[in-house]
């Protein structure tokens, strides 16, 4: 007889989900602290949030994963999946994970709500509109820059200079032909044409902001903060000179509330935010966050890309900022992925082959050392396809013990919580042993350039920072302006530890180009770009979108 393959969605669609009322008293919030958004998710209110700031923590887990690549990895799945183990073996633990963009969704990617029967529902609402966070964030991006341009229309009383507005419009789509356009067009009555262009809604500032803030006072006084533009005296012009922050706030305040929904097994799950992890720093909000940990055992939460993108911003900049402490890391791992570091191709990954697994392990090495140099233990978890060979998944346990480490099979896609209980086990020992010793990677007063050079030699194992006079002499002028203490954002492709996207491995002693620099003052970081990072995606030859469509029932199809 025929096996019938479940797809992700197959699955979700048949889940048992329980109202979001019963989830909320998992972890003790009253209902009416909840703001049921129909049936199955809800925001957790400002209110209660606040209630609560007195408790203790539980212990934060970090899932992390080596470079991505087209093999895939599946760092939300062991997520979602480590989550379940920990309330399967008795734990209470809550999942904390970004929300989808609408661009990947219709373009290359597909949801990011986990897979297989380690998954996160509502599904479909999650990878489209879900709550209406990102709309919110991207109407109070696109407020402030119509602010700018009628300010200026009506005379211009603070002086900013049109050539240098550096505050650019957003949507959460990939649309190429917005990268660069041409703005004000048609006389006289529309204003002063001058060049701008659009990026992807997770790439606008607001997006880290919200992410970042710990309350509604914080999100207005960071939003005033942003720099929009500059005079010709190259001054700074901020929000608030505008007077945008208020109704930008007004406008965030429903989204910086966290949204309430379940895993498969009717756990808790925050999804809340989604910053781009290479513009950004690719993790989910700190208010999600740091509320989880009022009210769980144990938090599972993961950071975007692999974890010399997402985990180095993690720490760098998320637990810098909050004030957490991470108690142990995950990092993904497949031996499909092995094998592709290991120079195979995506159509041979079938076949057994020791060899190609030992020459791709090293990148998984590079990770294990990069994340234990932040003082935190590391639990390697090897993401199991059937298509794995057991000599090929001893060959990564073997090379993960050679670097001080364990790695665990997880079978979480396939059983879902019940194949993640060995994780779930071994986290918990690590946690419990009070190994970790958490330290970011560099003091705050350390020169920014020299942070930059940290990140690049710590990290990705360059020889050297390449940056013209004219990058250098802009950070030393943020330094006199009183910048010099932020954290470094560095936007480089999360396919490789180089700025060469096509460089698997591990490799050593390359040099990393920074292109440009930008001051995220709201935020609270540097952005350094190397390479050819895009802030506005486009879809591929053959978009997602082609395929998604709804059912004569009215169910999607196509949406992963």
């Amino acid at each position: 007889m025929a096996v019938v393959h479940m797809t992700d969605i197959d699955i979700a669609r048949g889940a048992s989900k329980k109202p979001i009322r019963e989830i909320g008293e998992k972890l003790g919030i009253p209902y009416e602290a909840l703001l049921p958004y129909g049936h199955d998710k809800a925001k957790v209110s400002q209110e209660f949030i606040n209630s609560v700031q007195d408790r203790g923590n539980g212990g934060l887990i970090l899932v992390t994963a080596i470079n991505p690549t087209p093999a895939g990895e599946g760092k939300t799945t062991t997520t979602v999946g480590l989550g379940d183990g920990l309330n399967r073996i008795g734990k209470k633990a809550a999942i904390c994970i970004r929300e989808a963009s609408l661009g990947p969704n219709f373009g290359m990617k597909g949801g990011a709500a986990g897979g297989g029967h380690a998954q996160v529902v509502p599904m479909e609402e999650m990878n489209l509109h879900f709550t209406g966070d990102f709309h919110a964030i991207t109407t109070a991006h696109n407020l402030l820059a119509a602010i700018i341009d009628n300010h200026i229309y009506w005379g211009n009383e603070l002086g900013i200079d049109i050539r240098r507005v550096v505050w650019r419009r957003v949507m959460d789509m990939n649309d190429r032909a917005l990268r660069q356009i041409n703005a004000s067009l048609g006389g006289v009555a529309n204003g002063f044409p001058r060049e701008t262009g659009f990026d992807i809604t997770v790439a606008s500032e607001v997006m880290a902001i919200l992410c970042l803030s710990k309350d509604l006072a914080d999100l207005q006084n960071r939003l005033g903060d942003m720099i929009v533009a500059y005079r010709r005296d190259k001054s700074p012009v901020y929000a608030r000179d505008l007077k945008a922050d208020g109704a930008m706030t007004v406008l965030l305040r429903d989204a910086m509330q966290p949204n309430l929904v379940q895993t498969l097994e009717n756990n808790p799950a925050f999804v809340h935010g989604g910053p781009f992890a290479n513009i950004a720093h690719g993790c989910n909000s700190v208010i999600a966050t740091t509320t989880a940990l009022k009210l769980a055992d144990y938090v599972v939460t993961e950071a975007g890309f692999g974890a010399d993108l997402g985990a180095e911003k993690f720490f760098d900049i998320k637990c810098r900022k909050a004030g957490l402490k991470p108690a142990v890391a995950v990092i993904v791992a497949t031996v499909r992925a092995m094998k592709m570091n290991g120079g195979v191709t995506k159509d041979a990954l079938g076949a057994e082959d020791v060899a190609a697994v030992k020459r791709g392990c090293p990148n998984l090495g590079r990770h294990i050392a990069n994340v234990k140099g932040f003082g935190v233990p590391v639990v390697v978890a090897i993401n199991h396809f059937h298509s794995d060979a057991q000599a090929e998944i001893q060959a990564v346990r073997d090379y993960v013990a050679e670097q001080g480490a364990e790695a665990i099979l997880c079978r979480h896609w396939a059983e879902g919580s019940e194949g993640a209980v060995d994780l779930a086990t071994k986290v918990v020992q690590l946690a419990e042993s009070g190994q970790a010793e958490f330290a970011p990677l560099y003091p705050d007063d350390m020169p920014l350039f020299e942070k930059i050079e940290t990140i690049a030699k710590r990290i990705y194992y360059a020889d050297k920072v390449l940056a013209d006079k004219k990058i250098r002499d802009q950070l030393h002028e943020w330094e006199q302006q009183g910048y010099g203490n932020l954290p470094i954002c560095m936007a480089k492709t999360q396919y490789s530890f180089t700025t060469d996207p096509n460089m698997r491995g591990a490799p050593v002693n390359h040099s990393v180009p920074i292109r440009e620099v930008r001051l995220a003052a709201g935020a609270g970081f540097i952005v350094a770009i190397c390479g050819e990072i895009m802030t506005m995606p486009g879809l591929p030859r053959k978009p997602a979108a082609e395929a998604i469509r709804l059912s004569e029932t009215g169910e999607v199809e196509g949406l992963f």
